[in-house]
């Protein structure tokens, strides 16, 4: 029922749309929509004047609008920018608010990680991490080692202006469905367990996701978990098992550069009795449960066999939390949890759309749906806590959206948490500005 209202909202929406770009395009000449300048001339990312609240409940003009600045007024936002923005971190940090972050104590008592695996798009990171950054929080960034230099360079510039946030001491040149990209996760959470953050849980993300959830409310969600991990696990199906039921070899490839490839060799079974599960390469961990992936030789020999296998982190992670009395163990004898049932990550399949989920507003990229501004309203109301995949080049209104959305309620949630607390205490909630030494 759900989804055929759903459903006859969006044709009712797209009608109006073919009707109302008819004439906009035609006055397209005569309508400008100018990027915002940032203030004091601050040379940031770009914003566009759009009006994101009619985005969010679909209004026919804003939405046409949102159509126009993708079809005309795109703005390429350089990693240059955030490179020399960042050389002045006291500028940096109040150009981008991050001296005006509040954290309530729940907050503070609830540190999160993060582990980013990131290749392009340097403002898209920062923007991610502003989006859900909190004092108290702890964020390791895993850039590839193939990544132009002018993009590393814009990273690392980050990095060194916030004390909670880090590059990976150790770094990969990443391959497509290939281990190194497992690698890189692995090495994010080896230098999260090593630092003094004691914090609860890790989430990994890439540098097309951002968050649905603020981060007072991604605690509070945490929090109900107690203890138990949260991402997609099934049982594999007769294509899946092709994955890992034969010897992979990485072979050059004209389009991914390097690319994995099936051989006619079959692979023995996992080590350990391990019973295989399927899932993505996204997770919400426990500290406990990444403590054992850490010091376990049951997990260290499954990694050593997933290594020539096609892409072991959709199956690692997956298979290593159903394995008996691990940390947040999901027991075997559990349904299927697919990525529609975990809240870890929003993605949107073609395959799937009109009978999962409604079509795709954006573009679609190897089945993948990048978000266009039309889905502002479902992907904040699906439930989920995160969402793949966003691209500045496609649809930047979209994320430009999130941001203000996000903002808003965080503001609004700790407003109201602070409220309840003593009048000469609720100073201590606002962070403090600082820089790196």
């Amino acid at each position: 029922m759900f989804l055929r209202k759903l459903r006859r909202n969006f044709i009712r929406l797209f009608l109006c749309l073919l009707a109302l770009c008819g004439l906009l395009f035609v006055n397209v000449g005569h309508i400008t929509h100018e990027p915002l300048p940032p203030p004091e001339d601050i040379q940031t990312f770009t914003k566009y004047n759009i009006n994101c609240k009619a985005i969010y409940d679909l209004d026919p003009v804003e939405v046409g609008e949102s159509l126009i600045i993708r079809k005309h007024h795109i703005v390429k936002d350089t990693d240059e920018s955030l490179f020399n923005l960042t050389s002045d971190c006291l500028k940096f940090i109040k150009a981008r608010g991050y001296d005006r972050v509040c954290v309530t104590d729940e907050e503070r008592d609830f540190p999160i990680a993060y582990a980013l695996v990131v290749n392009k798009y340097a403002w898209m990171v920062e923007r991610l991490i502003r989006a859900i950054y909190s004092p108290a929080n702890i964020y390791c960034i895993h850039y590839d080692e193939k990544s132009p230099d002018e993009f590393k360079s814009a990273i690392e510039g980050f990095v060194s202006c916030l004390p909670n946030v880090f590059i990976a001491s150790k770094r990969e040149v990443v391959y497509y469905a290939h281990v190194t990209r497992l690698r890189a996760d692995l090495n994010c959470l080896s230098d999260l367990l090593r630092s003094e953050v004691k914090w609860k849980y890790v989430i990994n993300l890439c540098g097309q996701d951002f968050p649905l959830r603020t981060n007072i409310e991604l605690v509070s969600e945490l929090k109900k978990l107690n203890g138990a991990n949260m991402l997609e696990t099934c049982r594999p199906t007769d294509f899946k098992r092709g994955r890992f039921a034969v010897h992979h070899e990485l072979r050059d490839d004209a389009e991914f550069v390097k690319w994995q490839e099936a051989t006619n060799q079959s692979k023995s079974p996992a080590p350990h009795g391990i019973e295989m599960y399927t899932g993505s390469a996204y997770f919400v961990l426990s500290r406990e449960f990444v403590v054992f992936v850490d010091s376990s030789a049951v997990a260290k020999d499954f990694l050593g066999w997933s290594e020539d296998t096609y892409s072991p982190d959709e199956h690692f992670w997956a298979t290593l939390v159903r394995v008996p009395g691990v940390p947040g163990e999901i027991p075997r004898s559990h349904p299927d949890i697919t990525d529609l049932m975990s809240k870890t990550r929003l993605v949107k399949w073609e395959y799937l759309e009109e009978t999962k989920y409604p079509q795709c507003t954006g573009k679609h990229v190897r089945s993948v749906c990048i978000f266009g501004a039309a889905e502002l309203h479902w992907l904040l109301n699906y439930g989920h806590w995160f969402a793949n995949k966003f691209d500045p080049k496609v649809d930047p209104v979209v994320v430009q959206c999130l941001e203000e959305n996000l903002m808003e309620r965080q503001k609004w949630l700790q407003s109201a948490a602070a409220s309840s607390f003593p009048e000469d205490n609720r100073d201590c909630l606002r962070s403090k500005p600082f820089t790196k030494v």
